[in-house]
């Protein structure tokens, strides 16, 4: 059966930049075994594919190399860009996007001479165990003096190790051991959503954002993220929680070190030990249409 699809570079305002996702619609039919090969065959992190909801205005699910995820910010945008493109929402609309983990409100914001402003509101943060700075620094081959604070998972729909690294030379060194991770994550008793890699944080942004975070991905994945919208929500909740920035809203970037610079606003909503969730906004550059034979 033929399925068309829109491949999206997310979290960025040109082409070839950001987080690339391939966003299929009318999805409903394609088995997870098709949808995960989907995402190998992209050599793409993740994957996006429209479904039916009973309960939110659309749906959408997403999936990496070999499994689906219940909440992904930069596929959220993705979805919605292509939608934009294809005519099936407008500038100026609000609407409800179904995911894995739950229902989430979408805006679509205007703006003069640029692709739209797409703002996702993701779930209320849930605060989840904290890990000794040395574990989280030994993952990446780093002292423990090298991170800030304490690192600690934070789901708004996937959950997150989110730590705060010293400053830009200690996160250009970061290597992934892949045993020490998985030897991490076996540690690790957080319901639902399987723990991701940990985020890794500094407080000065790439160009002229306010932070600047790299996500290192084990196999099957790709090495690493261009940029990362669910972990920059629980970036967003675990800053404003602990005092980490003077106020709920600022700039986010990732990817400039992989030639793919990203860009995203983030505001949490809420005071920092009640916030009702995080709201995570970027544009999306529809690179290529296409129709895909399944």
């Amino acid at each position: 059966m033929p399925y068309s699809f829109d491949w999206v570079d997310a979290f960025a305002d040109v082409p070839f930049g950001g987080n690339g996702c391939v966003v299929v619609h009318e999805a409903d039919a394609l088995t997870i075994d098709q949808r995960t090969a989907l995402v190998r065959e992209t050599s793409l992190s993740e994957c996006a594919y429209m479904v039916a909801s009973d309960i939110a205005d659309f749906g959408a699910r997403y999936y990496l190399a070999d499994r689906e995820i219940p909440m992904a910010g930069h596929p959220t945008i993705a979805t919605v860009a292509s939608m934009v493109n294809r005519g099936m929402v407008s500038e100026g609309d609000q609407f409800t996007l179904e995911v894995g983990a739950g229902v989430l409100e979408i805006e679509v914001a205007e703006r003069d001479g640029h692709a739209p402003l797409i703002a996702m509101k993701q779930l209320a943060p849930v605060f989840g165990p904290v890990s000794e700075p040395a574990e989280i620094a030994a993952i990446y081959g780093l002292g423990a003096d090298e991170v800030i604070g304490t690192p600690q998972i934070v789901s708004t729909g996937t959950p997150f190790c989110v730590t705060v690294l010293r400053d830009h030379e200690a996160l250009r060194r970061a290597v992934l051991d892949v045993e020490a991770l998985e030897a991490w994550r076996a540690r690790q008793d957080v319901k639902g959503a399987a723990v991701m890699e940990p985020f890794l944080v500094t407080l000065k942004g790439a160009a002229d954002g306010d932070t600047f975070s790299r996500l290192l991905l084990a196999p099957p994945l790709p090495a690493e993220d261009p940029f990362t919208g669910a972990a920059t929500g629980c970036m967003g909740a675990y800053l404003w929680h602990h005092g980490l920035i003077d106020g709920p809203a600022f700039t986010a970037e990732q990817g400039h070190w992989m030639g793919r610079p990203g860009r995203a606003e983030v505001e949490a909503l809420g005071p920092p030990k009640a916030m009702t969730g995080v709201k995570v906004s970027g544009s999306g550059v529809v690179l290529m249409e296409g129709t895909l034979q399944l």
